[in-house]
């Protein structure tokens, strides 16, 4: 008998760890492209994987202060704004692409600004910096209203570590190239959501379900205006185990906006 996952334990055998991630798109000749990186073989979560930046959510990003260095702030509560800063300061650790603008400014900042702060990107790396300092040392103002809510992935009980992860998407600032770290991300690329899936299929690229789902999704969309319009009435995703006979499947509710996909982990996970 099929089950639903209705009958799965409370979420008491790991804690959640709140986590964000971004998926930053820029209009081609090619389509619609997003930036992706290669996750480090000795990290813990998803090392090899092709994934968009992202990770845990600081302590720090709750910081109180940062709503007087984030744009579009005064209608996010303090859980949402913390999100949404730790995913701006994940995609610059991992990419070097930050969405932010000098103070009072209407558009991100350059090319040439964005090089002259490259020294943070260490210092995040090193755990020896906050967001907070950031904002007020170098006078900006975090793009939070430059996000679109795309999703929201809980990990199933059985794991046994779990995250709590908010999908965010964003334009891509026009001259802001990206690029990896080199440490936690050892190869980073510009891709299309359909040579994505295709690589993956084909089994060049290590792609995880919840990324999959999420750059199926992406697909629906042909440029960054029609990704961004797609943006809210988020449903919260909880995958679950099926057993179907003497096969389990990896599934997620029919109702999350992402069809009724059904993944065979017989001999995986």
């Amino acid at each position: 008998m099929a089950n639903n996952g209705a009958d799965n334990k409370a979420d008491t055998d790991a804690p959640l760890i709140p986590a964000a991630t971004v998926l930053i798109v820029r209009d081609t000749e090619a389509g619609l492209e997003v930036f992706m990186v290669v996750r480090h073989h000795q990290i813990d979560f998803a090392s090899g994987a092709l994934v968009f930046p992202g990770g845990k959510i600081d302590a720090a990003d709750f910081d109180a202060g940062l709503r007087a260095h984030c744009a579009g702030a005064d209608g996010l509560g303090d859980k949402e704004l913390a999100y949404r800063v730790g995913s701006i300061r994940e995609a610059f650790e991992e990419c070097g692409i930050l969405l932010a603008r000098e103070k009072g400014a209407d558009t991100f900042i350059s090319a040439a600004r964005l090089q002259a702060l490259s020294g943070w990107r260490d210092r995040f790396n090193n755990r020896d910096a906050t967001m907070c300092a950031f904002a007020e040392a170098e006078d900006l103002e975090f793009a939070v209203d430059a996000l679109g809510h795309f999703a929201h992935w809980v990990t199933p009980d059985m794991m046994k570590k779990r995250f709590d992860t908010y999908f965010y998407l964003a334009r891509a600032p026009e001259d802001h190239i990206g690029v990896h770290d080199g440490s936690e991300s050892v190869d980073s690329v510009w891709i299309t959501p359909d040579q994505a899936l295709k690589d993956a299929e084909a089994g060049t690229r290590t792609i995880i379900f919840p990324t999959r789902m999420n750059i199926e999704k992406l697909a629906g969309s042909a440029d960054v205006d029609e990704a961004l319009a797609s943006c809210g009435g988020v449903v919260t995703v909880k995958p679950f185990i099926e057993q179907d006979g003497g096969k389990r499947f990896l599934r997620i509710q029919a109702n999350a906006g992402y069809g009724d996909p059904r993944e065979d982990i017989t001999n995986g996970m």
